[in-house]
């Protein structure tokens, strides 16, 4: 592999990095919209026409764990699920450069 690709990659790697520190909360799960009812008799939910709720839902040492969000809190359970999404990538991405130069010989100090 030529320097200028080296180099090249040393770069890209430094920007992911970058991104990493700059990405905010993260998260690891799904939000969940789940109908309920109110036992009100008359409401529309005794007919069937439940109310949905959000809940932010992760498996965790093997079990599920849920916890209701409501409309105020589920856009940012929504973000950090993103910026989860996002560091995988990063990590993906990462994981693929490093590879290309230890391929090459290219390696850092091991502290």
């Amino acid at each position: 592999m030529d320097k200028k690709k080296i180099q090249q990659l040393k770069r890209r790697r430094k920007t992911l990095g970058k991104k990493i520190t700059e990405l905010g909360p993260i998260m690891r799960g799904s939000v969940v919209e789940l109908g309920a009812t109110c036992g009100n008799p008359n409401c529309r939910c005794a007919r069937g026409e439940k109310h949905m709720k959000y809940y932010f839902s992760m498996s965790l040492k093997g079990k599920t764990k849920i916890i209701y969000l409501g409309k105020p809190r589920e856009p940012f359970a929504r973000q950090y699920l993103k910026n989860y999404k996002i560091l995988l990538a990063i990590v993906d991405e990462m994981s693929i450069i490093n590879l290309e130069l230890l391929k090459a010989g290219v390696v850092k100090k091991l502290d």
